[in-house]
């Protein structure tokens, strides 16, 4: 099996990024727990993805597999999701009942948050046809270059557990965990300077 190639999204590949992590993230506990509907939830996540990490386009960190069937979505030190668009998106589409504890968790994951600067994943994913064939060991693996060469930590957070030890494997270790109410667990994983 040949390893795939990433490299930054270009600007005309941004939807195709998108789209693969919407795709990546159709079955994961977290997101499908804030949009159970199947068609809130495609209607939604192309919007939330990028309030929470679509900034890395602008920095060139938005990455992409050659044939679009992966992306990473990385923002460098000093940037943020766009936190100001994910809170009008959750106001707006998710249900009432569920809405304080999305809101809980938003809260809690940012204080896991390393204070030193350091690199965020918010989100990473394969297009389901295309998972366990090495696609999130290649973008973890293109990313992780960059923050080696940098000298700076790595940050994420895990919503899916089958994910973890991908991510332990690449170096990340467990650093906390995030649940309120009927939430799902969110473990937050940082990943030393190296």
């Amino acid at each position: 099996m040949q390893t795939p190639v990433v490299r930054s999204a270009t600007q005309s590949e941004e939807q195709r990024a998108i789209d693969a992590i919407v795709l990546a993230f159709v079955a994961d506990p977290v997101c499908r727990w804030v949009w159970p509907d199947p068609t809130a939830y495609l209607t939604n996540m192309p919007e939330f993805g990028r309030a929470f990490g679509g900034r890395a386009f602008s920095h060139g960190t938005g990455h992409c597999t050659e044939d679009g069937a992966g992306a990473a979505l990385w923002l460098p030190p000093g940037e943020h999701p766009d936190e100001e668009a994910m809170v009008a998106i959750t106001e707006r589409t998710v249900a009432e009942s569920t809405a304080a504890e999305v809101f809980s968790v938003f809260e809690q994951m940012a204080g896991f948050h390393p204070e030193e600067p350091h690199w965020y994943l918010p989100a990473i994913g394969v297009d389901p046809a295309h998972q366990g064939k090495g696609y999130g060991s290649a973008l973890l693996t293109h990313a992780l270059r960059e923050c080696d060469e940098a000298h700076q930590p790595a940050y994420l957070e895990s919503s899916n557990p089958r994910n973890i030890p991908l991510y332990e494997r690449h170096g990340f270790e467990i650093v906390g965990e995030v649940q309120d109410g009927s939430s799902p667990t969110i473990v937050a994983m940082l990943r030393n300077a190296r």
